[in-house]
């Protein structure tokens, strides 16, 4: 049975493991597919905003280290080189389809002063406005959020969910490197079954999750089910994918039953 799905405003949330080859390099087929099918979403009018992950996998890359920095500074100075590279790149794919975008990087203290958020709030509402493409990160530079403290942002997934409620989204799409939600790890549980819906992040399904499954991102499923027990709480949606081909964002929208629907009983099948 195909899902209603129809939303105007999406948030599409793309992960490091879809964006980073296995040798360090930028996966540049994945950005350049993405770039086109956000674009055709803008062109269908609805609204898009991108959070995109990377920076720390990209500067590993373009500094040929072989591991990722264990102190915080070398970690900021890493992500700043990344991000500026990847935000490039971004422009780049994305202007070939005619496509503005604008980087917005933001710290954990932006959302907790109401005067601030207000004006982030009203920045996403004047880009979507004029059919803009907001590419959201956090600001490594200045916030050690995501790196290696545990605070408010503790991961992209989580950054997701809140801009999600924020800008009143009606769906959150998060494109990893794994199915959906199994009721194992995949790659190591041969019995492992993908769930396709979940309605509420309970014992049992916190059970389920794992820590990151790649070298370079900060983020596991239990990060993506912390970023969906906030999308349940404010009555909205989010389906976890593959991201491997960003095309497959064209399937959800189609209704195809692709990955698992993060959905509250009460909006059940009618995204």
């Amino acid at each position: 049975m195909l899902r209603q799905i129809n939303p105007k405003r999406i948030v599409v949330k793309i992960g490091t493991s879809s964006l980073v080859l296995k040798n360090r390099k930028l996966n540049l087929r994945a950005i350049a597919r993405l770039a086109f099918v956000l674009t055709d979403l803008c062109n269908r009018g609805i609204q898009v905003v991108l959070v995109s992950s990377g920076a720390m996998g990209v500067g590993i890359g373009m500094l040929h280290l072989k591991d990722r920095p264990s102190e915080i500074p070398q970690q900021q100075a890493v992500s700043a080189i990344g991000q500026s590279q990847l935000i490039g790149i971004y422009t780049k794919e994305f202007s070939e389809y005619q496509q503005i975008v604008a980087q917005v990087l933001l710290t954990r203290d932006v959302m907790l002063f109401p005067e601030s958020k207000r004006n982030v709030v009203n920045a996403f509402k004047a880009m979507m406005g004029q059919h803009i493409i907001p590419i959201v990160n956090e600001n490594d530079s200045v916030s050690v959020d995501e790196l290696d403290h545990q605070t408010s942002f503790s991961d992209n997934d989580e950054l997701s969910a809140i801009v999600t409620e924020i800008i009143d989204a009606d769906l959150l799409i998060v494109l990893s490197d794994i199915d959906g939600f199994y009721t194992g790890n995949p790659y190591k549980d041969p019995d492992a079954v993908l769930i396709p819906e979940v309605h509420a992040i309970d014992a049992d399904i916190l059970a389920y999750a794992g820590g990151s499954s790649t070298q370079f991102g900060t983020g596991g499923m239990t990060t993506k089910l912390n970023a969906a027990r906030r999308i349940l709480e404010h009555h909205r949606q989010m389906i976890l994918a593959n991201g491997r081909d960003p095309e497959i964002i064209f399937d959800i929208l189609d209704g195809k039953e692709i990955g698992t629907l993060f959905t509250p009983q009460t909006m059940k099948a009618s995204v």
